[in-house]
Formats: structure tokens, C-alpha cells, sequence
């Protein structure tokens, strides 16, 4: 059998990844009041059975305002965190590492499902004013946020601890804030969306201060060998926005905190942004990311094909890959990419599947 390094364990701090496949985290918007019930298990617990190294649960709200739906997952109450025992432990139980994204969407709160028409979702749907970076909306249709005061983010990093120990409470063994695709932290980064004239706004170190803030809490908050991922959105796509350079300045600052990796994304805060979409469209960020601020990345973005994701890892881009799309048309991606990379999959794939493999 052929050696690949997609199928190499990776160990940051104290967890070992089986390999370097990642179930990138993928809102399911299917809750009510943030509680998880039998088809997150489904969901999240079949990627772990079809061989993926890392499972990492969907957006997970910190606040009930920070939800982007009123279906989003939350983990801002012990009802929540105890919910989401049964489902990391069960990820766990089939071999892959249980990770959760920690979440506040900020100005995009308060909307309805993508298949819903994803605009706002009025008081009497349960809807809410969300808070954001300022008091602009996204874009038409969306709710008007209110501005957040500094008391309103001095909260908000106090919910985001609270998230973090409810978040290991719970049995995940990763965790990564989302600071990417125009929600809170993103909208609070990119110069597009922040003129604030206080603490938080104008210079790069102001506008980074928030993520930074929490960043440096939850480092102190989870335990010393737990991995702390932060997803980015690498470029807004955008003249005048947030660039590459910028996030590889936030990287080195995020790897001196004691973060552990990088999920490189882009996008998502401007509705004018032109992204070039195709396969592995992002990965570059991952490499100049870890080439630059000498930190592990992940690579995430139309990753489709086997040889594609071992050709990023082999070629040092990234450390590992995250597959959001393809996860959701083959749970058992896994054992198809080792059988192309002619890579044994006993011990990969449960006895009970053992027929079809």
C-alpha cells in the first residue's frame, strides 16, 4: 500500500488527528431555542463513522443574539452544553476528534435559512435586533443592527468565555472561534465595515483588539493541551479591504496568544464582493499564512478530490484539509480518498462497513 500524507496522524498539543481530513463546519440551521437533538448526532456522528480526523460542530452561537437564525445551534446555557454531550461523545467514540466553532454573527443575526430567503426574520417569527460592529445593515433586507457600546462588547468576551467552559464541559476537544465571513470579529477586522472612532476601530491594532481580546481569554480559559483554531477570512475581496498581509499580521499575533492553527477562508463581509470561485481557491492564503507566520493552517474551499487535497498537504500548503460541500454529498469521503491514494482502509472505516470496502 501506497504511503500519503493526507492519511498521516497530526498532533497539536495533547490531541492527535487520525488523519488530516476536517469536516468544516456547516450551519444545518435546524434547532430550536440552540438546542441539538437527533439529527445533529446523525449528521456530525456519520462523518465521524465515514473516517474524517476532525468533526467540527456547526457555528455555534455564544449568545441567543448572536445566532445568524433563529434555527442555529447555541451553547449559551448548560440545557445547550448538555445536549451537545451526547453528540461529541459519540464523535469521539468512532474515532474522530470532536471540535466546535464558537460563534457570534453580529449584523447578519436575525436572519431567516438560506432556504427561507435568508433575510430578516421579523419579532413575531422570532426575530431580534442584532448588535454589530455599527448601525448599518449588511445589505437590503437584512435587519438594522444596533452599534455595540463598549459595555456591549465587554459582555459579549464574557460569553465567550462562558461558551468556551460550557464548550469543554461538553466533551469537545477543539475548539475554533469564527472570525471569518462577515460575521462579529470579521465585521469588527475589516476596514470596510468598522469606523468606529473608539478603542475598537481605525488602526489595525484597534480593529484586531476584540478578536484578540477573546482570543487571549479563551487561551487562558481551556485547558493547556486543547488546540485553539481561529477561522479567518484571509481577504474580503474587496479594493481597500482587509488583505492577505493583514491576515498574516493577525496570524503571528493569534500564534504569540497560543493559537494552533489557522482555517484560511475569505470573504462573506462585503455583498459586492467578485470571489473567483473553483477548486481549491483558497489555498493559497493557507500557504502564505503558514509559509509567513510559521503557524499549522488548514486549506478549505472546493477541496474535491483526493489527489487535490494530497498535493496541498504533500506540497507543504497546508496541515490539513477542511471539506464542507463534498462532506455533505459522501459522509465516507475518508475511505473513498484512501482507496484512490491506494491507502488501506481497515481501521479507518467501521468492521460493520468492512463488505463495501
Amino acid at each position: 500500500m501506497a504511503s500519503a500524507q493526507l492519511f498521516e496522524p497530526l498532533t497539536l498539543r495533547s490531541v492527535t488527528f487520525r488523519n488530516r481530513i476536517g469536516v468544516s463546519p456547516m450551519c444545518q440551521y435546524s434547532c430550536t431555542d440552540g438546542l441539538v437533538g437527533d439529527w445533529h448526532l446523525v449528521h456530525l456522528g456519520s462523518r465521524a463513522i465515514g473516517g474524517a480526523g476532525l468533526v467540527m460542530a456547526e457555528a455555534t452561537a455564544v449568545t441567543a443574539g448572536g445566532r445568524i437564525s433563529p434555527g442555529d445551534t447555541g451553547i449559551w446555557n448548560d440545557v445547550q452544553k448538555e445536549a451537545w454531550e451526547k453528540v461529541a461523545g459519540f464523535i469521539a467514540e468512532h474515532g474522530a476528534v470532536p471540535g466546535i466553532q464558537l460563534a457570534h454573527a453580529g449584523w447578519k443575526g436575525s436572519t431567516a435559512a438560506p432556504w427561507k430567503g435568508g433575510k430578516a426574520v421579523s419579532a413575531a417569527d422570532g426575530g431580534w435586533q442584532p448588535i454589530g460592529v455599527g448601525d448599518v445593515p449588511f445589505t437590503d433586507g437584512y435587519p438594522t443592527p444596533k452599534a455595540m457600546s463598549e459595555t456591549d462588547i465587554d459582555r459579549a468576551c464574557e460569553a465567550w468565555h462562558s461558551a468556551a467552559v460550557r464548550a469543554v464541559e461538553a466533551g469537545f476537544q477543539v475548539i475554533e472561534i469564527h472570525a471569518a465571513h462577515g460575521y462579529l470579529f470579521n465585521s469588527f477586522l475589516s476596514p470596510l465595515t468598522n469606523h468606529r472612532t473608539d478603542a475598537y476601530g481605525g488602526s489595525f491594532e484597534n480593529r484586531a483588539r476584540f478578536l484578540l481580546r477573546v482570543t487571549n481569554d479563551l487561551r487562558a480559559t481551556i485547558p493547556a493541551g486543547m488546540p485553539l483554531f481561529v477561522r479567518l477570512s484571509c481577504v474580503d475581496w474587496v479594493d481597500g479591504g482587509w488583505a492577505l498581509d493583514d491576515s498574516i499580521r493577525l496570524a503571528i499575533q493569534l500564534k504569540e496568544l497560543g493559537v494552533d492553527l489557522v482555517d484560511c477562508s475569505s470573504g462573506a463581509v462585503s455583498p459586492t464582493a467578485k470571489i473567483p470561485v473553483g477548486p481549491g481557491y483558497q489555498t493559497a492564503f493557507a500557504a502564505a499564512i503558514r509559509a509567513q507566520a510559521k503557524i499549522p493552517t488548514a486549506a478549505v474551499g472546493m477541496i474535491n478530490e483526493a489527489h487535490q487535497a494530497e498535493t496541498i498537504l504533500r506540497s507543504g500548503q497546508a496541515d490539513m484539509v477542511f471539506l464542507a460541500r463534498e462532506m455533505l454529498r459522501d459522509p465516507y469521503w475518508p475511505g473513498r480518498a484512501a482507496k484512490a491514494l491506494g491507502v488501506k482502509t481497515e481501521g479507518l472505516l467501521p468492521v460493520q462497513y468492512g463488505r463495501a470496502w
